[in-house]
């Protein structure tokens, strides 16, 4: 119902005028004077100011209404800042006859001086007989109300799916940008003491047969195969730390410089006292203790460099996987290959899935269907996300300090279809919502998190490439089943 605040203005109008603005209705235009003037003795006339609510999300629709003047936004609490529907002057709407409107689906407010007529439900029977032409009027309204609604809501569904992707993919990005940041901060760190240290280097004045001796030494010791320790490889730990003290120990002994910054470095490199001990009798101890000073810088830049380039690698790898994603730069109407769409929707989720366990289960030799790839991406986006919703979130795995569950994704043939199966470990759909779900507008997600078309998105895209999408479920075991015919061509 309308709010309490929306009131009848001061002075009424006269029914000639109201009928007059009643033929600026789009669909009342060219009713007779007599049936305009009928809505008008037969209507509340009321008004409001700009910013006032007229109702509240949830209110009981009771009357059909005809904007006269100004505007007015209808926005959900919680579905964020895109309008579930603007209605302004020269329009009808509201609860209209014929329709199943039960309540209202946001809360309605002016953005403009409103004036309007408001027609109770109970006048509705006497206003068909009286208007013979309303029925028909009001059922083309109901078409493009749904039509409407249906085409904003969509579009709310794809920018907040746009969100989640980018929220994702941002995660993803700032991984190896920060580590290629902080390698590349590393290498010019390390370029610029060695700088500061060459003349030392040249002053030691090495002979030809030191200098041989030298590299060979360096060589044994970056060639020597090193076991890469677990994390919680807690033995391998304080042997690590066991030895980069002895290092510590014996550079400073020798008067070493900057001992802290050589000793971890060499110690990574799993060199001991024993090799340092064999280079001293290459050189005497201040010269090892220089060419150390410039060999831990050299081992520290290569470290580096070699994670700027497993950085940027794997940037170009994300980048790669954008675009097999979106298909930039393609045809809409692609030969696709499926697996390679499921690997590349995955990889859009992959900060999500940190504490699940992925496996992936596609049959060798699958052939490529012609479809529109970037639409069935999104259908295995829809699916994805649902199973990932019901594992659980990254929180609730870091605190059980395991993982929240399993998703499978298979691909096979079965006879002549394509056969995608999305499996999840999560608690499971009640039988009763089961049916439902595909249904427009339903979710089960909390307000704000889903508007309940997905599933509805890619139930219609299943189907516009022939196919068929189901759904089977118990506790601990939800399967969302898509199969696809091999031969799409007759399909567009």
């Amino acid at each position: 119902m309308f709010s309490p605040a929306v009131k009848a203005p001061a002075a009424a109008t006269s029914p000639e005028r109201i009928a007059a603005a009643i033929d600026n209705i789009g669909a009342l235009h060219g009713l007779p004077f007599e049936e305009r003037i009928w809505l008008a003795t037969h209507s509340r006339e009321v008004c409001a100011d700009a910013g006032e609510v007229l109702f509240e999300e949830g209110a009981p629709a009771e009357h059909m209404v005809l904007i006269l003047k100004g505007e007015i936004h209808v926005r959900r609490q919680h579905g964020g800042p895109v309008s579930l529907f603007i209605g302004r002057t020269g329009q009808m709407t509201g609860l209209l006859p014929f329709s199943r409107m039960k309540s209202y689906g946001g809360q309605g407010f002016a953005v403009s001086p409103f004036w309007a007529l408001l027609i109770a439900r109970s006048d509705f029977a006497a206003m068909l007989e009286a208007i013979p032409t309303m029925a028909q009027r009001v059922v083309s309204t109901l078409l493009d109300r749904v039509r409407e609604v249906t085409r904003i809501e969509q579009q709310a569904e794809k920018l907040l799916a746009l969100g989640k992707l980018a929220g994702n993919l941002a995660h993803e990005l700032n991984n190896p940008a920060s580590a290629a940041q902080r390698a590349a901060a590393t290498m010019v760190e390390a370029v610029q003491a060695n700088r500061r240290n060459r003349f030392k280097l040249i002053n030691l004045c090495l002979n030809e047969e030191q200098i041989h001796a030298i590299e060979a030494w360096e060589g044994k010791v970056l060639n020597r195969p090193l076991p890469i320790p677990k994390v919680s490889d807690e033995p391998a730990a304080v042997d690590f730390l066991k030895r980069e003290e002895t290092i510590r120990g014996w550079l400073t002994q020798n008067d070493s410089a900057e001992v802290w910054e050589v000793a971890p470095e060499l110690a990574e490199q799993g060199i001991t006292v024993t090799d340092l001990e064999e280079l001293n009798e290459i050189v005497g101890a201040s010269e090892v203790c220089i060419s150390l000073q410039f060999f831990a810088r050299y081992l520290r830049s290569s470290r580096a460099a070699e994670t700027l380039v497993n950085s940027t690698a794997r940037i170009f790898d994300l980048i790669e996987a954008v675009k097999d994603y979106s298909n930039m730069d393609r045809a809409p109407i692609l030969e696709v290959d499926i697996p390679a769409g499921l690997d590349a929707t995955l990889q859009m989720f992959q900060s999500r899935m940190q504490h699940v366990k992925v496996e992936r289960d596609y049959e060798p030799g699958l052939p490529r269907i012609n479809a529109y790839s970037g639409e069935l991406n999104q259908v295995w986006t829809a699916l994805i996300e649902n199973a990932l919703d019901a594992l659980g979130d990254l929180h609730r795995a870091e605190a059980d300090g395991g993982m929240t569950g399993t998703l499978r994704i298979t691909c096979r043939m079965e006879a002549d279809m394509l056969l995608v199966e999305i499996w999840d470990t999560g608690p499971g759909i009640p039988p009763e919502l089961q049916e439902r779900i595909f249904e427009p507008f339903f979710t089960t997600k909390a307000p704000g998190r889903g508007l309940g078309l997905g599933l509805d998105y890619a139930m219609r895209i299943v189907r516009k490439h022939r196919g068929h999408l189901s759904v089977k479920s118990e506790p601990g075991s939800t399967c969302f089943r898509v199969r696809l015919p091999l031969d799409q061509l007759q399909a567009y």
